[in-house]
């Protein structure tokens, strides 16, 4: 006993070309690139197991890009019917392959408050009237709370700001360090002798 037939995805000359231009793009992200591959796979055959197996993904993942390319149809066939430029048409497909905002609750801090954050972690703690040597994430808490920078935020939150916001190849630690005054000409002091 077979079941209902599945939904068909027919691309248009123009729409086939740009997809495989995408596919051939080495600049192109992978997630696209496989985004791609499963709709011209499917196009060519609409079975979602036997595209599923092909491309050594499973079907939810086929079946929602299958989806998601058949709500774009209507988009696509009215951009080519309006006359768009190739790069026109490039973007509504990207967009139609392109990540579904991801729920979630809203932001606890503004960019704004986390600048303002990192910029307190990057001054000496003296400037702060902090008593330490260097900043610990619990200081800089502290010391954020206590400029009204933020009403409340835990030195686990200030630590994962600082660590995101490092550079990949940060030359120096983002917190913020008291160098003691190098004595000069005695030797063992950090200092140069002369």
């Amino acid at each position: 006993m077979s079941g209902p037939h599945p939904a068909t995805i027919s691309l248009s000359p123009r729409q086939q070309t740009l997809l495989e231009q995408i596919r051939l793009r080495q600049t192109a992200p992978q997630r696209l690139v496989r985004r791609v591959l499963i709709v011209l796979t499917l196009a060519a055959n609409p079975g979602v197991e036997a595209v599923a197996r092909g491309l050594g993904l499973n079907r939810i993942s086929v079946r929602l890009w299958r989806d998601r390319w058949l709500q774009a149809a209507d988009a696509l066939r009215q951009a080519e019917a309006d006359g768009a430029s190739d790069p026109e048409l490039l973007a509504v497909i990207e967009e139609a392959l392109d990540d579904a905002p991801r729920p979630g609750g809203p932001a606890t801090f503004a960019p704004e408050q986390i600048v303002q954050i990192v910029a307190v972690a990057c001054e000496p703690p003296a400037q702060s009237n902090r008593p330490i040597s260097h900043w610990t994430a619990r200081e800089l808490a502290d010391a954020v709370k206590k400029r009204r920078i933020v009403q409340d935020i835990s030195p686990r939150t200030v630590g994962r700001f600082l660590k995101t916001g490092r550079l990949a190849a940060a030359p120096q630690p983002l917190l913020a360090e008291c160098r003691p005054a190098v004595a000069r000409g005695v030797p063992g002091a950090g200092g140069r002798g002369l």
